[in-house]
């Protein structure tokens, strides 16, 4: 007989068994760094991009490589994870975006994609501009004047497929063609074949004028005319009467393709700009120049304290430059600070002092290369850092310029990738970037997760940099130009980085390198 409190007992028991059936399982799996840190493949034109918060990678194919059969030349991931799948030892069919499979007590996917580049042209004797390139379609759009004669135009070149890979049913450059109706080419390359429609319009407007993109000092002019005349760009102030010829010099034309720059224009102000094929003129456009833009503390002599760390701002003012002092402060002294002594040895002032130490005792710690840079210091992650890069910038100016002082010492310290740079001679690197990001870029030092500032992203609307790796003993000035991609894009972050290793990134430079920097400004005009 089984007693009423053992009764009870089991019912209880079995009510909580039901609950437990019940409940839902919304514990988390714990987040790990399970990264593809580093791939590369062969033929790519450029670094592959890799996101490590959205678990992608772009590969970036040169327009000779197969994309349904792309070699996987080398991947590195996070330390203790594993690629399950695909086999990287056999080629990958990237013609559409994969799934990679990593595991590291759990399985995380990965997207991977490749994007291919093909550089494709037409050119036909006396066309109007440059021809439209429909890929999607095949079609090839020429325009060329009412003038010709449409049945007995010659062909000047011919690139519709990758080079060297391409067969043409008919490789029409160099011929006279017959363009009165469309004409049809065939391009086979890696297994496939595309038809081609090529289509030629008789218009009567020799000249247009594209795009006008205004800077601040500087204009920038597209324009298609009647390729073999005489092509050019005029401009000059609103409301005067004189139209002002921009020199040969500043001009670049090909075919009917016309590209100027106008230096020397004012900061907001309007312009009038036309182009010219021969005797005939484009309608006037006007345009406004953008305003000159400033960023703060560019002399780099605003600093202040707290604690042990150096910050290059004032106190109580808002941060604009930040350094990597939070981090070298963990195991040791500040290695960025203010100086005595500047561009201007007439006068007294301060310049950025970085210096390259090792922060640590005995042989346990790590290299700590001294740098000042546009963003923010985030935190501390372990013995690496995370840091914003970029501030908030629409300007387009030219150029950066500045002075500084430097100091080689020989490369001490080298993570294994840089190892074979011991013992070489350290240098310095200053570089500017604008770019689209649509926040601060995050960096992460960590090996682990790592993620470096890329100059051929996407996102980098313009860079430049300049390197010394010798000893300047005197105050001596630097100019960085930039190398835009694109006229017409404005940015939304400025990038300075001024870095007494260049490879400090990667724990790589010589105990005893510094760099001075001081009087920083922007430039605007070519």
């Amino acid at each position: 007989m089984i007693k009423k409190g053992k009764i009870c007992s089991i019912l209880f028991c079995a009510m909580l068994l039901l609950l437990c059936g019940c409940i839902k399982n919304d514990i988390p799996y714990p987040h790990l760094d399970t990264e593809i840190v580093k791939i590369s493949a062969e033929g790519e034109v450029k670094a592959a991009a890799i996101d490590a918060q959205e678990q992608t990678v772009m590969l970036y194919l040169g327009e000779t490589v197969n994309p349904e059969s792309v070699t996987i030349s080398n991947i590195t991931l996070s330390d203790g994870a594993v690629l399950k799948y695909p086999d990287v030892k056999e080629p990958l069919n990237l013609s559409h975006p994969i799934v990679a499979v990593l595991y590291q007590f759990y399985e995380y996917e990965w997207v991977i994609s490749a994007t291919q580049e093909i550089e494709r042209y037409f050119t036909i004797d006396g066309q109007i501009g440059s021809a439209v390139i429909d890929v999607p379609n095949h079609r090839v759009v020429v325009d060329v004047p009412e003038s010709v004669d449409i049945k007995h135009l010659k062909v000047m070149s011919m690139k519709l497929a990758p080079a060297e890979v391409t067969e043409y049913s008919d490789n029409l450059e160099g011929k006279l063609v017959d363009f009165s109706s469309p004409v049809e080419v065939t391009a086979s390359y890696f297994g496939k074949s595309e038809k081609w429609t090529i289509y030629v319009r008789l218009t009567d407007v020799t000249i247009t004028l594209n795009r006008i993109d205004a800077w601040t000092k500087v204009i920038w002019v597209y324009a298609a005319g009647e390729s073999g005349k005489e092509l050019g760009v005029q401009y000059r102030k609103s409301g005067t009467d004189d139209w002002m010829e921009v020199p040969k010099s500043m001009l670049t034309i090909n075919g009917g393709e016309i590209t100027a720059r106008i230096s020397g224009v004012q900061e907001l102000t309007e312009y009038e700009i036309r182009a010219y094929c021969g005797e005939e003129y484009t309608p006037v456009n006007r345009v406004t120049t953008e305003a000159v833009l400033t960023i703060p503390n560019m002399m780099l002599d605003q600093w202040s304290k707290d604690g042990k760390i150096w910050n290059p701002w004032a106190e109580g003012s808002e941060p604009y430059w930040d350094t990597g002092n939070k981090g070298a402060a963990t195991l040791g002294e500040s290695n960025v600070m203010p100086t005595e002594g500047c561009w201007n040895s007439a006068t007294s002032g301060t310049s950025a002092l970085l210096k390259t130490e090792f922060k640590g005792i005995g042989s346990v710690g790590k290299l700590a290369a001294g740098s000042v840079y546009t963003g923010e210091f985030i935190r501390v992650d372990g013995t690496n850092g995370i840091l914003n890069f970029g501030r908030p910038f629409t300007g387009r100016p030219t150029k950066l310029r500045g002075y500084l002082k430097y100091k080689s010492a020989p490369i001490s310290h080298a993570s294994a990738e840089y190892s074979y740079m011991m013992n070489r001679p350290d240098t310095a690197q200053i570089y500017f970037a604008l770019a689209d990001w649509p926040e601060p870029f995050e960096i992460r030092t960590n090996p682990k997760n790592q993620q470096l500032f890329d100059a051929n992203s996407e996102s980098v609307i313009a860079y430049g940099t300049v390197l010394y790796g010798e000893d300047v003993n005197e105050f001596t000035e630097f100019e960085v130009e930039l190398d835009y991609k694109a006229t017409n894009r404005v940015p939304r972050y400025i990038l300075i980085v001024c870095a007494a290793s260049k490879y400090g990134d990667f724990f790589t430079g010589g105990v005893g390198s510094t760099l001075n920097v001081s009087n920083l400004w922007l430039d605007w005009e070519y």
